[in-house]
C-alpha cells in the first residue's frame, strides 16, 4: 500500500470546527491531543475560526486557521495536501462532502466524518474507493455514534470468538440498553436530505433498503434471507435472560449496512452466516410489546412527516436548526450503553458491552472522532494495512479500541 509521504505540515484539522459538532470535536482535541500534534481549524470564515480557537486554551493558541469552502474545490485540494488526516463535520455530506472525499483519496490523505447517509457511503465508495487504495488513503466513514459503538462492538465480540477459537459468529444483535441524548439539527437536516434523494431516485431507493447496500459486492453476499432492520423482537429471542420486547433502533438501517460491509471487507472473518440486528430496550413490564410498537410506529410517522410537504412545513418549524443541539448540562448528563448478544457455530454464546458516559451523539461522539482522528495520525504503522473507503473496524480496528478505553469509554467482550 503507497501512502501520503509523512511531511505534511500538520497532523488532524477539525474542517467544520464552527459548527456545533465541530466546536466540541475542536475541544475534545485541544484538551486531549498529546503534546506536539499538530492540528488546525478550518471553515468559511478565518474570523469566526478565530473567534473558536480563542476560547480553547492555551493548547490551541497556535493552531492554522484555514480557509476552506465546501464549493470551492481548489481550496479542498489544498486542505487535503496540507494534513494527514481530515476531520469533517461539515453535512449534510450528501450536499457537501463527496468532493472533500475525492481531494482526499487522491492526495492519499486520510479522512473521517461523521456521516450516518447510505446514499452518500455508497456514491463514496463507488467513485473514490479504487482512488484512495491506489494513493494509501483510509476515507473512514462514520466515526461517531454512527456507527463506531455497532462497528467496533462486532469487531471486540469477533475477536473474542477467535481467541477462544469458538467457530464464526452467526446470530448477533445488537440492543441499545440504555440512551440518554439529544438531538442537533446537523443530524434532522441530514434524514431530510437523505429522504429527499431516495424519494427522487428509485433506484437510489432500492439500494438505501437492500441489507448488503455498502457492501463491496453484493452479489457476492451469501444468502440468509430476510433481514429487517426496522422489527419488533423478543427479549428472549436474542439470548436468555433478556426479557421484554425491543423496539426497532433508529440509527439500525445505516449502522447495520456497515457493520455487514466490515464482514464483507475482512473477508467474511466474523462468518459466512453473520446475520445482524439492532434493537432498542423499551423496558420489561407487560407493556413492553405497546411501547415497542409506539416507538416503531413514531419513526415511521416522523419520516413520514418529513416525505409529505405540508406536515413537512410544519417540523421545519420546531425540529431543531442546523448549527443547534444540546446545552452543556444535557451533553454532560447524557449516556448509553449497548450490549451486542451473539451465537457462534460451536453453539457457544459470547456477550459484548460498549458504554460511555456523556450526550451519544455530541460529548460522547466527540470523544470517538476525535480518538479516530489521532489513530489515524499518530499510530499509522499500527493500524491494518488497508486503504480505501474503509468502516471504523476495518481501517483501525484494536488500535482504536483501545484509544478509546484509554478515553474512558468501556468496551469488552466474553462468553455468556
Amino acid at each position: 500500500m503507497t501512502s501520503a509521504p509523512r511531511t505534511r505540515t500538520l497532523d488532524v484539522v477539525v474542517y467544520g470546527a464552527t459548527g456545533f459538532v465541530g466546536r466540541l470535536v475542536a475541544d475534545y482535541l485541544a484538551r486531549n491531543a498529546p503534546v506536539g500534534t499538530r492540528i488546525g481549524l478550518a471553515g468559511r470564515s478565518i474570523d469566526r475560526l478565530e473567534r473558536i480557537r480563542s476560547g480553547l486554551g492555551p493548547a490551541a493558541a497556535e493552531w492554522p486557521l484555514l480557509r476552506v469552502d465546501a464549493t470551492d474545490e481548489a481550496s479542498l485540494r489544498e486542505l487535503a495536501a496540507a494534513t494527514h488526516v481530515v476531520a469533517t463535520t461539515v453535512g449534510p455530506y450528501a450536499k457537501y462532502g463527496l468532493p472533500l472525499v475525492e481531494a482526499c483519496a487522491e492526495a492519499g490523505t486520510d479522512y473521517v466524518d461523521l456521516t450516518g447517509e447510505v446514499p452518500f457511503a455508497r456514491e463514496s465508495i463507488d467513485r473514490f474507493h479504487d482512488a484512495a487504495v491506489a494513493s494509501g488513503a483510509r476515507i473512514v466513514h462514520s466515526c461517531g455514534f454512527d456507527s463506531i459503538p455497532s462497528d467496533l462492538g462486532v469487531h471486540v465480540l469477533h475477536r473474542q470468538v477467535q481467541s477462544d477459537g469458538a467457530g464464526d459468529l452467526t446470530d448477533t444483535t445488537l440492543v441499545v440498553t440504555s440512551l440518554r441524548g439529544g438531538v442537533s439539527g446537523g443530524t434532522i437536516d441530514s434524514l431530510r436530505t437523505q429522504l429527499d434523494a431516495t424519494k427522487r431516485d428509485a433506484d437510489l431507493r432500492r439500494t438505501t433498503v437492500s441489507p448488503y447496500s455498502l457492501s463491496p459486492d453484493r452479489a457476492a453476499e451469501p444468502d440468509l434471507g430476510r433481514q429487517p432492520d426496522m422489527a419488533l423482537v423478543r427479549g428472549s429471542e436474542i439470548a436468555p435472560g433478556v426479557a421484554g420486547w425491543k423496539a426497532p433502533f433508529f440509527m439500525g438501517p445505516y449502522n447495520t449496512r456497515v457493520v455487514r460491509r466490515s464482514n464483507a471487507l475482512s473477508g467474511y472473518a466474523y462468518g459466512k452466516h453473520f446475520r445482524y440486528r439492532e434493537v432498542m430496550n423499551v423496558g420489561s413490564s407487560f407493556l413492553s410489546p405497546v411501547i415497542a410498537g409506539g416507538v416503531a410506529a413514531g419513526m415511521g410517522a416522523l419520516v413520514g412527516g418529513l416525505l409529505f410537504p405540508p406536515t413537512r412545513w410544519v417540523l421545519d418549524r420546531v425540529l431543531p436548526k442546523p448549527g443547534q443541539g444540546p446545552n452543556e448540562k444535557a451533553r454532560r448528563n447524557g449516556h448509553f450503553t449497548i450490549d451486542l448478544y451473539g451465537d457462534t457455530t460451536s453453539g457457544a454464546r459470547y456477550t459484548a458491552r460498549v458504554a460511555a458516559q456523556g450526550d451519544p451523539g455530541y460529548a460522547a461522539t466527540a470523544v470517538m472522532f476525535g480518538e479516530s482522528a489521532l489513530a489515524l495520525a499518530l499510530q499509522r504503522d499500527d493500524l491494518p494495512d488497508r486503504a480505501g473507503v474503509l468502516t471504523p473496524a476495518i481501517a483501525m480496528g484494536d488500535v482504536l479500541a483501545d484509544r478509546l478505553r484509554s478515553a474512558g469509554l468501556e468496551i469488552r467482550a466474553g462468553r455468556a
